[in-house]
């Protein structure tokens, strides 16, 4: 079984840290599944992304359109957890991706063929990348921050990015 630890989310302004309220399932799919525009997210921090403030809240609800980038801490010691990871069939697709907006953010990493596109056969609005790179959030000093240089995966929200260069087409 796995051990959900804690929950990450970027959004143009903030790092949000928690944990998702009744989460049932693996993050990826709780958030291509959920019908609501908001997501209640336990126990969070808010750490602006310009000044560093840091807000506390027992209970915050995040509209989903202003999710950027999302992960979710797994126990890595769950040989469950990294099979479930492993399952997905390739991942030889290097992009980068671009959110342009408040925040520049781009993204590199390893996906599944043609995920990013309305014509998989998910059709969710969040995809999955691996070994991510991410470039435009400045981190140093910050250990908060300094998380999203450490990911081995990512859930991005395909209907934030404005741009993404593909490798392989």
């Amino acid at each position: 079984m796995l051990t959900l630890v804690s929950d990450v989310f970027l959004t143009p302004h903030f790092l949000i840290k928690g944990t998702v309220e009744n989460k049932y399932t693996r993050l990826s799919q709780l958030l291509d599944g959920h019908r609501k525009r908001f997501l209640k997210i336990q126990d969070a921090t808010l750490v602006d992304l310009k000044s560093r403030d840091r807000i506390q809240t027992p209970l915050l609800h995040i509209n989903l359109d202003e999710v950027i980038l999302a992960h979710e801490f797994l126990d890595n010691s769950s040989d469950a957890s990294m099979a479930q990871l492993a399952r997905h069939a390739e991942w030889n697709h290097r992009v980068r991706a671009f959110y342009t907006g408040a925040l520049n953010l781009e993204v590199s990493g390893d996906i599944r063929p043609g995920c990013y596109e309305v014509t998989d056969h998910r059709r969710g609005r969040f995809f999955v990348i691996r070994n991510p790179q991410l470039r435009g959030v400045e981190w140093d000093g910050d250990d908060d921050l300094k998380l999203l240089s450490s990911l081995d995966y990512a859930i991005l929200n395909r209907e934030r990015l404005a741009y993404i260069y593909d490798f392989n087409n």
